[in-house]
């Protein structure tokens, strides 16, 4: 075990759209005599390379992310970066996604606790990494890397399903994701509505769902892009 740094000297930086939680968070730490710094979230979809780039210029022992960090995106993406970099990742979220878990320990994180646990659990957990002492067991790192697994054969078995659809069918999807009906598909393309009708059933059952509505859930689910139509 290695020895603690003075708590003065060892730098934790907050990555943390809801400004809320980022500053009870950035209290409980300073409070606990840490060196606490927090990164602005961009606004706005970019690469996470500038991101990335901030936080370790601030060379920090921890990083804390959520994975949902509004419209810049998904947290995720900054993991593997700052873990190579070697810093600590804590991945602290509101997802109860066990799978979105999974993925962030496979990136790199050293630990993931739900934003519905105590403040305390946190402090333990930077007290832990500070002391050089595990805070995740092997059990609950296989447990959480095997939902990652089962989450990705799922989406891959899923994918697959997707690209069988005819170019047609794959039309017709991208308007039932607008929100259309068969009739105004029909009405849109110019051809008959039993025509597409037969092309909704070809769908469902080569995607093995039951409705339009699962169809759509479907796609949204594995990330799937329509293609543009031009009608």
């Amino acid at each position: 075990m290695s020895s603690a740094t003075s708590r003065s000297q060892f730098r934790i930086v907050i990555v943390e759209d809801h400004v809320l939680f980022a500053e009870s968070l950035e209290l409980s730490l300073t409070v606990e005599g840490y060196d606490v710094r927090r990164v602005t979230v961009p606004e706005k979809r970019q690469s996470p390379g500038a991101l990335i780039a901030a936080v370790l210029r601030r060379r920090p022992r921890v990083v804390f992310v959520d994975l949902d960090l509004g419209q810049f995106g998904d947290g995720e993406q900054l993991i593997a970066p700052l873990a190579r970099a070697g810093v600590n990742v804590i991945v602290v979220t509101a997802s109860v996604d066990r799978a979105r878990w999974g993925e962030a320990v496979r990136c790199g994180a050293r630990k993931v606790l739900p934003k519905s646990r105590p403040l305390n659990e946190i402090l333990a957990t930077v007290r832990r990494i500070n002391q050089g002492l595990q805070v995740m067991t092997l059990e609950e790192r296989e447990d959480l890397l095997r939902e990652w697994s089962k989450e990705r054969a799922a989406t891959v078995d899923l994918t697959a399903r997707l690209e069988a659809l005819t170019v047609r069918e794959r039309e017709v999807l991208a308007h039932l994701m607008r929100g259309q009906t068969v009739r105004e598909i029909a009405t849109e393309c110019v051809v008959a509505e039993a025509t597409v009708r037969t092309q909704v059933k070809s769908i469902l059952a080569k995607l093995q769902v039951t409705s339009q509505l699962a169809a759509v859930g479907l796609a949204h689910r594995v990330g799937w892009k329509p293609p543009q139509l031009t009608r």
